[in-house]
Order: C-alpha cells, then sequence, then structure tokens
C-alpha cells in the first residue's frame, strides 16, 4: 500500500482494543486517546482540516489472518457542529474492502447521548459506538473492539461490512485524509 503516498493524517485508529471508544458526545467533539496508538482526533479539528481545503480520505484495515484491503474517497469533508458535522464522501476507488461508507454519506455525526441519525432508535446505542450512522451502518469503526469473527451480539464490532460482514470485527483499521 505505500503506491498510496504520503502526507496521511490519521483521524482514527483502531488496533488493539487499548482504549474504549463507547463514549459520549464531549469526547468525539474534542478526540480522545493517543496518537501512537489508538485514538480519535476529534470532530472539530476534522471540521477544520476538510472543511474549507479539498480533500480525500484513506480507509486501511487489516483482519485476523494479516490481509490488508483499503478503500479509498476522492472527496472528504466533515461539516460544522451547527449543522451536526456531516459527513460528505465521494469518489470511491476500491483498494479490496469494498465500498461501506458511501450509505453513511450526508449523516449527522451520533453518539449514544446525541442521537443524530435517520433511525427511529439510537443506532449508537443500539450498536455500541459512534459514527455518522444513517439506518444504521455498513461500518462500524468506533464499535466493540472483538477478535474477528464473533454473532454473539450482532453487528456491535470494528467492522465493513462489504469486506467480512456485519459479523467480523477487524483486528486494525485507520481512516485518515490529506489535501488533495
Amino acid at each position: 500500500m505505500s503506491s498510496l503516498g504520503g502526507r496521511w493524517t490519521v483521524f482514527q485508529r483502531r488496533m488493539d482494543g487499548s482504549v474504549n471508544f463507547y463514549r459520549p458526545w464531549s469526547y468525539y467533539k474534542t478526540g480522545f486517546g493517543n496518537a501512537a496508538g489508538e485514538y480519535w482526533l476529534g470532530l472539530t479539528n476534522l471540521y477544520h482540516l476538510s472543511w474549507r481545503k479539498k480533500s480525500e480520505l484513506l480507509v486501511v484495515m487489516e483482519d485476523f489472518a494479516g490481509s490488508k484491503v483499503y478503500a479509498r474517497y476522492f472527496w472528504f469533508s466533515v461539516g460544522p457542529e451547527s449543522l451536526g458535522y456531516p459527513l460528505r464522501v465521494s469518489g470511491f476507488t476500491d483498494g479490496g474492502a469494498g465500498d461501506s461508507l458511501s450509505h453513511h454519506n450526508g449523516q449527522k455525526f451520533s453518539t449514544f447521548d446525541k442521537d443524530q441519525d435517520s433511525h427511529s432508535v439510537n443506532c449508537a446505542r443500539l450498536f455500541l459506538g459512534a459514527f455518522w450512522y444513517n439506518n444504521c451502518h455498513h461500518t462500524n469503526p468506533n464499535g466493540v473492539y472483538r477478535w474477528g469473527a464473533d454473532n454473539t451480539i450482532n453487528a456491535v464490532g470494528v467492522e465493513w461490512s462489504k469486506w467480512k460482514g456485519h459479523n467480523y470485527s477487524l483486528k486494525a483499521i485507520s481512516f485518515m485524509i490529506r489535501p488533495v
């Protein structure tokens, strides 16, 4: 994947389950974790990095067998808090992962204490995460860190459904952006 170039800013990383991502709105707004490990950069920072300059998104993931794939989006932005930090993403290129993010395009960010999704119930509570949930998700990168295939509780893991389905929790996933 070195052919994807450099200068990427990682804004979300899961890799070992060391950080609890089931957190309230205030944490997702400002960020949490450690940049050397698992972390979330913060919605306010994402807004400032992506809103006024064209950015692209790269999502890199790995399963527990060591397979690595990616999904790339030519256009990525997060809107202001006054609009609910809406996600804008388009221009998908497949690196083996499939497109699990376009389903979330245009959605506001939701946490268990701030329900802004388009479902009648709170998707963040239902799937134990926080994300730009629609009705509810095709990816749940901020879900519960589990180890591979596990269907004991449906679709709550760190998932990218177009690659591994709703009941396979990935070993690692990173979301990163850079200016175009």
